[in-house]
């Protein structure tokens, strides 16, 4: 069974750092692109930052460009999200999704979703 599952959400104070891990079970990240999405209170989800299908293409929301960073480990099994400078703004349930052979993270056009993390960033 195709799974992913977020972790390493938490409550962080403004200013702080989290970093979120996404791991894959039952297939190999590599042949997937790979997209952390959010969704804040009352809002809808937004794209934060897409990496492609063999990494080749890495792209970021311009209100995490700079503080975000989005990664690999070695194995193509956990992706992470490394997240600094963090603000009320970014206080969401962040989801990690992957589609498979594709260059882009289309919202409505992934093909695994997990069920997401909870980031709270408050002092």
């Amino acid at each position: 069974q195709l799974q992913l599952v977020e972790s390493g959400g938490g409550l962080v104070q403004p200013g702080g750092s989290l970093r979120l891990s996404c791991t894959a079970s039952g297939f190999i990240l590599d042949d997937y692109a790979i997209g952390w999405f959010r969704q804040a209170p009352g809002k809808e989800r937004e794209g934060v930052s897409c990496i492609s299908y063999r990494g080749g293409i890495i792209t970021y929301a311009d209100s995490v460009k700079g503080r975000f960073t989005i990664s690999r480990d070695n194995n193509w099994k956990t992706m992470y999200l490394q997240m600094n400078s963090l603000n009320s703004d970014d206080t969401a349930v962040y989801y990690c999704a992957a589609r498979r052979t594709s260059w882009r993270c289309p919202d409505t056009g992934m093909d695994y979703w997990g069920k997401g993390t909870l980031v709270t960033v408050s002092s």
